[in-house]
């Protein structure tokens, strides 16, 4: 064909093409199809599922369909009330745009004063907030249902909604924020009302099918499926001492406190965070492991609280190099590097500066796990506790106490009072510091602590620990450790100039 020609019939074929194209505009604007050819979905598939695929999807489908049977009836809806207050004025005269709506009062508010020349007034204001929990016990006619501190701790009023869309108010027997667990309770004669089957979440790994059920965004009895990402997630919201299990399966707001359930149906999970950049789920969620939560079921219907075990010492994650100084290589613990006096550890002989790598025979792997082993033990338990202290491994047996928030917060016990590191290379430079100062730095003194009775700054440099040179943080605790020593005294580096401290009387 000559060229012209091909360049004719390929603009015939383009006018054609453009004609079908406006036809096709035309078929769906008129609804007239004209000569077209129509396929219907009733028409058969040109190829067939082989009956081995179909009876495997059947098995799949009929086994998540007997999980969701097993677990969606247990699974509640928590909503909850809490009434806050604010100072209203001008400025703020409208919270309820963002919290739902005001008290009605003398003044559309609480009727606490008014909002004119009198300045401004506080009012009260209900916020609304949706969980989900699960029934994991029922004791005569009442039943508890677990979940989060953070969807239920706070709240005034609380209406549980079952499976079976039934609405029961319940009551609130107890939370807990360093868990972030809180146990409410409601009352019904319906003793067909199931209870969860709680799994053991020592067993869950990574790979493992899980399914997330809660009231993700207001849609209730919703059921995601997934597999465990990862496991002893560390980390977390407001300080939540939890380790926690990775998921993808699709975890949102309203899901916290619901279930993270295995392929046996059993909870293994509360679901309670997840990591978005955008507020909606990214296959980041976090549940926390259900045998985190076991003992404290019992503690909230007994009374009402968690009774925490407490050793009284500060802990610390101690990293290769602090490591190295205290003359420690390839072992896994928690570093005290404070203890409380007066308190189980002081009385045990537990120090400063001990890296404690076992707990009766269990391995420290984490901080955060230490801590949750301590808080589960009972008070008056003898525990066992291996550690490394001057490059040597000993075991310091310590009778548990039980935790009081009150010496946990009184810093005028910490001993010694402040946080001590080795210097480096990047700290001299920071701070101006002679290339070949050899010390321990002084960070954060506690107010009222021996530290700071001595006269301890932040920034000090110690030098040595009773006339005897600290050249780095193994040296430092080993001075510290001394048992013959009644007083300590420091000598310190500060601003160039060397101070002498006051003496402490241990």
């Amino acid at each position: 064909m000559k060229p012209f020609a091909k360049k004719a019939a390929k603009s015939a074929l383009i006018s054609i093409g453009a004609l079908a194209s406006f036809a096709l505009v035309v078929f769906f604007s008129t609804r007239n199809p004209g000569s077209a050819q129509v396929a219907f979905a009733e028409s058969k598939p040109s190829a067939q599922i082989p009956a081995d695929s179909v009876s495997f999807l059947e098995s799949m489908q009929k086994a998540n369909r007997s999980v969701s049977q097993a677990i969606l009836p247990v699974v509640v809806t928590v909503d909850v009330i809490e009434t806050k207050t604010v100072q209203n004025g001008p400025q703020n005269a409208f919270p309820w745009f963002f919290f739902g709506n005001p008290q009605q009062g003398d003044d559309n508010g609480s009727g606490n004063g008014d909002n004119g020349a009198n300045g401004p007034s506080q009012r009260e204001y209900k916020s609304e907030g949706l969980g989900s929990g699960i029934i994991v016990r029922k004791t005569g006619s009442t039943y508890y249902v677990l979940t989060n501190q953070h969807v239920a701790g706070s709240a005034n009023e609380i209406s549980v909604k079952l499976y079976d869309g039934r609405e029961i108010p319940g009551k609130l027997v107890g939370s807990d924020s360093r868990k972030d667990v809180a146990l409410v309770s409601f009352e019904s004669s319906d003793s067909s009302i199931p209870v969860a089957q709680l799994g053991d979440s020592d067993t869950v790994q990574p790979g493992d099918i899980v399914f997330a059920v809660g009231s993700p965004l207001g849609y209730i009895s919703s059921i995601t499926q997934g597999i465990v990402s990862a496991v002893g997630r560390s980390g977390g919201p407001n300080g939540n001492i939890n380790d926690f299990i990775q998921t993808d399966a699709a975890i949102n707001q309203g899901n916290s406190g619901g279930p993270l359930v295995n392929i046996y149906g059993e909870v293994v999970g509360i679901n309670t965070w997840i990591a978005s950049s955008t507020g909606g789920s990214q296959g980041l969620g976090f549940s926390i492991p259900i045998n985190n939560l076991k003992k404290a079921i019992n503690d909230f219907i007994s009374n009402g609280k968690i009774s925490y075990g407490w050793l009284g010492v500060s802990l610390v994650d101690a990293d290769t190099d602090l490591l190295a100084d205290l003359g420690i290589k390839d072992r896994k613990g928690a570093l005290a590097t404070q203890v409380y006096l007066g308190s189980p550890a002081d009385k045990g002989g537990l120090k400063p500066g001990d890296f404690v790598v076992s707990l009766n025979g269990k391995d420290v792997k984490t901080v955060d796990q230490l801590v949750r082993d301590v808080g589960d033990l009972p008070s008056g338990k003898t525990a066992i506790f291996g550690v490394i202290r001057g490059g040597k491994e000993t075991s310091v047996s310590v009778k548990i106490e039980e935790r009081d928030e009150k010496m946990v917060t009184d810093s005028s016990k910490l001993w010694p009072g402040f946080n001590p590191y080795s210097l480096t290379d990047d700290i001299r430079k920071q701070l101006n510091l002679d290339a070949n100062l050899k010390g321990v730095l002084v960070a954060n003194v506690q107010v009222k602590s021996a530290a700071a009775i001595m006269g301890l700054v932040s920034g000090d440099v110690i030098v040595k620990v009773n006339d005897k040179a600290v050249k780095n943080i193994g040296d430092f605790y080993s001075r510290m450790a001394d048992s013959s020593a009644k007083e300590i005294w420091f000598d310190v580096i500060r601003e160039g100039a060397t101070v002498t401290t006051m003496k402490y009387k241990r």
